[in-house]
């Protein structure tokens, strides 16, 4: 499970193109499709939601991350020609509150995404997920990628140690990426960074600090004081707010996952026995009549 191939990858476009050609070689598999080639899709015509707001303050932060996701035409219709954009303030609105793990994660997709689409275009139709149980890793990936218990494609680790990283499969090329937070901004009790890299920027508060307060607060059980619940939430959104203003290659890292398998990474006692076939997606890349306008039936002749 711990046998991963390369360095950690830099995050500009062709050096994780580059990567990935080298890393997956003839094992990958043909993209769903290519764009400039197959399909032309436009992104950056809708502007992200960036206007801070009490519930997500860190999303105006200069690196706050902006993923450019590319839909389906309806419940049984094509590719969208464009993108659309997501921002953390939507995930918080999915989550239901701003929080450090929603952040991370996404920052960690983000660092993800750029390895398993060079393009900058994230599809949503062939994306899995392995987070931890904790539902703020989770949601941020489900919300993400689009993975869902009921279609199998949604996982949660095996080895509880990497509870805090996330793994993002991409079906059709079949490369697997582990993003995580650099050690310098974890601050998970007892729990490990999963991958080799470091921060070189000094934080505000010391994860020392952070992990000591959340021994207390978080204690199944414990009593914490009135002034600690009120100083973690602080000094949560002082953290998240503070790595937002440093490039996130600065506060997270990913790795390609050489012979990844599915099935020995994910806790199979927390998935669906039979899950449901997902229909939605599957005339994505269907042809386009011949003519612009024709009689209903008419390509069907001949």
């Amino acid at each position: 499970m711990n046998n991963f191939v390369g360095r950690f990858l830099q995050s500009s476009g062709w050096i994780s193109a580059l990567f990935l050609v080298l890393v997956t070689g003839v094992a990958a598999g043909e993209p769903t499709y290519k764009q400039g080639e197959t399909i032309f899709i436009e992104t950056g015509v809708e502007a992200p939601d960036r206007n801070p707001t009490w519930y997500a303050s860190m999303v105006a932060k200069p690196y706050a991350p902006v993923f450019e996701m590319l839909a389906t035409q309806g419940t049984q219709g094509r590719y969208n020609h464009y993108t659309y954009p997501v921002t953390l303030k939507d995930l918080v609105r999915f989550h239901g509150h701003d929080c450090e793990g929603t952040t991370t994660a996404a920052s960690a997709a983000w660092m993800a995404f750029k390895i398993l689409f060079p393009d900058g275009i994230i599809d949503r139709s062939v994306l899995r997920g392995i987070s931890g149980e904790s539902p703020c890793w989770s949601d941020a990936v489900a919300f993400l990628t689009g993975a869902r218990l009921q279609y199998g494609n949604l996982g949660f680790f095996k080895d509880k140690q990497y509870s805090h990283a996330i793994i993002l499969y991409r079906e059709d090329t079949k490369v697997a990426v582990l993003a995580t937070w650099k050690e310098g901004i974890n601050n998970i009790p007892g729990e490990p960074v999963m991958l080799p890299g470091k921060i070189t920027w000094t934080p505000k508060v010391t994860m020392k600090e952070v992990e000591e307060l959340k021994a207390v607060v978080k204690k199944s059980g414990g009593k914490p004081t009135p002034y600690q619940v009120d100083l973690m939430r602080h000094q949560q959104w002082l953290h998240i707010n503070d790595i937002l203003e440093h490039p996130l290659e600065e506060s997270y890292q990913a790795q390609v996952i050489e012979d990844f398998k599915w099935e020995d990474w994910i806790d199979p006692a927390k998935t669906i026995t039979k899950p449901h076939e997902r229909t939605d997606m599957r005339i994505k890349n269907y042809p386009y009549r011949s003519k612009p306008i024709e009689s209903a039936g008419e390509s069907d002749k001949g």
